[in-house]
């Protein structure tokens, strides 16, 4: 009979022997994947060197959009149907207005969608300071235009078609809609000739959830983008003082030098350096 001491250290041999075979994998491949280790590291060294940074113009965009983004959620805009990429170009507009020096001192923005119906309430004014939608409501377009949908648009005179593109809020005087506020049209060959045409903001009723369910849409206006009876005097003291408004709609061939990114990036990073505030 062995001795326990004997039978003791056998029993550690074999103990050990098993626990190298289990280790002994793990060892080797580690082994194995030192001496690579470098040159990978090396590689990914080199490829990160050649990586294209983002130019100037593509960082100012990236914080132009995400600026908008961060207002348009804290506004609360997309739940009031005002769509993301029509308050992205009434912002890049308005940023373009005040950095030209053409805009007063309200930080108002109003923007008006021509490509929803007109049953729909597709005129908002922006309080960019509070952050506040002031106004949500129905706005009507032009006869010529269209029926319920605007689908045509036009800068001649007597063409009683609405016209798209950026306006800036000039004076008031009383006519036969009442008191009345002059657009100023400031985008070349598709709203500058808003002043002779008479094209201003005025209350109308037929701008009324009544006269929709009577005719299955708004009436229409010779061009003017015509406000309810029970808000446009409100609507005026609001957005008066030379603030900036956009009229949007389904037309591709629109252009406008107001929608340069890179100086509403400019005037945005002013205007946040300066205030602290998001606009």
């Amino acid at each position: 009979m062995e001795k326990p001491s004997v039978v003791h250290r056998q029993r550690l041999k074999r103990r050990a022997k098993r626990l190298t075979r289990r280790i002994m994998p793990f060892v080797a491949a580690l082994f194995l994947a030192t001496p690579v280790a470098a040159p990978v590291s090396k590689t990914l060294a080199r490829a990160r060197t050649h990586q294209t940074l983002p130019t100037a113009e593509q960082m100012q965009e990236t914080f132009l959009n995400q600026r908008f983004d961060k207002l348009y959620q804290e506004m609360n805009l997309a739940e009031q149907g005002l769509q993301f990429d029509v308050f992205e170009k009434a912002m890049t507009g308005y940023l373009n207005l005040k950095e030209a020096d053409k805009l007063g001192e309200k930080d108002r923005l109003t923007v008006i969608d021509f490509s929803l119906p007109s049953t729909e309430k597709r005129l908002w004014v922006l309080d960019l300071a509070t952050k506040q939608v002031l106004f949500h409501t129905l706005v009507a377009h032009g006869h010529n235009s269209g029926e319920n949908m605007a689908t045509n648009f036009s800068n001649e005179n007597e063409s009683n078609m609405s016209s798209l593109g950026f306006y800036v809020t000039s004076s008031e005087y009383v006519g036969k809609h009442g008191r009345s506020l002059k657009l100023q049209g400031l985008d070349e060959g598709y709203n500058n000739n808003a002043m002779m045409r008479s094209v201003v903001m005025h209350g109308a009723d037929y701008v009324s959830e009544d006269f929709i369910r009577q005719n299955g849409r708004l009436g229409r206006s010779l061009g003017c983008p015509a406000l309810p009876m029970d808000q446009y005097a409100q609507i005026i003291d609001a957005v008066g003082g030379h603030t900036c408004l956009f009229l949007n709609g389904n037309d591709t061939s629109y252009s406008s030098s107001y929608l340069d990114q890179h100086v509403a990036a400019q005037a945005l990073a002013a205007v946040t350096t300066n205030t602290g505030k998001l606009i």
